[in-house]
């Protein structure tokens, strides 16, 4: 895998890190859990990425 794509595969991994943990939290939020409670929420968001899937996605080139 060339640096490019590292970089490119890296970044989408990045991205899915900051939407899923940005989606848990507010998730959370709506449901009333405290502050504490949303970022755990967040996390565990983060957690369940399916790495797989995202790695699928990727367009050619990128891997």
């Amino acid at each position: 895998m060339k640096d490019a794509e590292r970089l490119a595969l890296a970044a989408r991994v990045r991205d899915a890190c900051v939407a899923a943990a940005l989606a848990g939290h507010e998730e959370a939020a709506i449901a009333g859990l405290c502050s504490e409670g949303a970022l755990e929420a967040a996390i565990s968001a983060i957690q369940m990425l399916d790495l797989e899937n995202l790695i699928d996605s990727a367009p050619p080139g990128d891997l």
